[in-house]
């Protein structure tokens, strides 16, 4: 790929590697039989280009210079950019983006370890669509979080691009009106998707602050992650609870929840949740729950999402689902 490109020769290679971790993701999306996992095919308007080690310079005045390499045995003239309040730190790399308008994405290391943790307390936590994270300590105290923000942003996106399809099924496809209609749908998409990425942020980290409190080690999360490829397999879920599923944002909050936590020195598991929503911790009988409210004939009764919670914790503490009594009421949060 060398001289083939006006660019630096480590932002050409930045963006080959972007594509071959596609193709790698590609594949192992398809050996999970994800139907909709394909490889790249189509060509980008806009691509986001990558400067890494020696290929910036970074002036004291907010100068950054953006090298763009050898050309004909000549030095292109490098790219000027200003910006404010430039982090401090050890700048790694600069990638400019474009959406909806141009914009510095800077990676940087800030020189601060992982806090050292002590403590040997455990929590176990159920994902939840409703309610994004419910989570259960071993001292008996419990959260509530709620995914009522993150659910409303993603039926006004699903509302809003289905009236968009509609009316761009109606023009012809690269006509005046339908290049209209499509920039409002990638406006919706672009402005939706930070949206999302906003809550899902302060809800993970209201989630660590609530572990900081009770002095929280290791995190046990149910492992969630088949539960939407199962129902849309079998179609077990209609069409709507199909359309939920898909806009699940499981993997995201595990991944913050990972990072933030071990900044924390944490610990976070996923682990087996089979059964653990419908099985009685008193009696053992299993029941599929019908509301919000988990309650069984032992006179076993909890809030379902906790209910699942404390039974994630307790098989990872006593290999067997076991009663934890609970010493006050459930802590509920909403994100704004």
């Amino acid at each position: 790929m060398k001289g083939k490109f006006p660019l630096h020769s480590q932002c050409v290679q930045a963006v080959c590697h972007k594509y071959l971790q596609s193709r790698d993701s590609a594949k192992k999306s398809k050996n999970k039989e994800i139907a909709s996992s394909r490889y790249p095919y189509r060509k980008k308007k806009y691509f986001n280009t990558k400067w890494v080690d020696k290929a910036f310079t970074i002036f004291s005045n907010g100068r950054i210079e953006l090298s763009m390499g050898i050309q004909n045995g000549k030095r292109v003239k490098p790219l000027v950019l200003y910006a404010k309040n430039l982090p401090e730190g050890d700048i790694k790399e600069i990638e400019l983006c474009y959406d909806r308008k141009l914009y510095l994405s800077i990676s940087y290391c800030d020189g601060m370890e992982p806090v050292e943790n002590n403590h040997t307390d455990s929590v176990g936590v159920d994902l939840g669509e409703i309610h994004s994270i419910a989570s259960f300590h071993e001292n008996g105290e419990s959260i509530v979080i709620s995914g009522r923000k993150l659910r409303s942003i993603h039926r006004l996106r699903n509302k809003k691009l289905g009236e968009l399809q509609r009316k761009m099924s109606k023009c012809k496809k690269g006509s005046r009106q339908w290049k209209k209609y499509n920039k409002v749908k990638q406006f919706i998409l672009s402005k939706s998707e930070q949206q999302i990425q906003d809550a899902n942020h302060k809800i993970t980290k209201s989630f660590i602050e609530w572990c900081i409190k009770q002095n929280v080690k290791t995190i046990y999360v149910g492992d969630v992650s088949s539960v939407s490829k199962k129902a849309k397999k079998k179609r077990k879920a209609n069409r709507t609870q199909r359309q939920k599923l898909s806009n699940w944002n499981v993997g995201k909050q595990v991944t913050y929840l990972t990072y933030k936590g071990e900044a924390k020195g944490m610990l976070l598991k996923l682990v087996n949740e089979a059964y653990s929503t419908q099985t009685c911790p008193v009696c053992h009988s299993k029941k599929k729950p019908k509301g919000r409210t988990y309650s069984c004939h032992c006179n076993y009764s909890r809030h379902r999402d906790v209910h699942g919670a404390s039974n994630i914790l307790s098989e990872q503490l006593y290999v067997a689902y076991t009663f934890i009594p609970m010493n006050q009421e459930t802590k509920y949060l909403r994100v704004a």
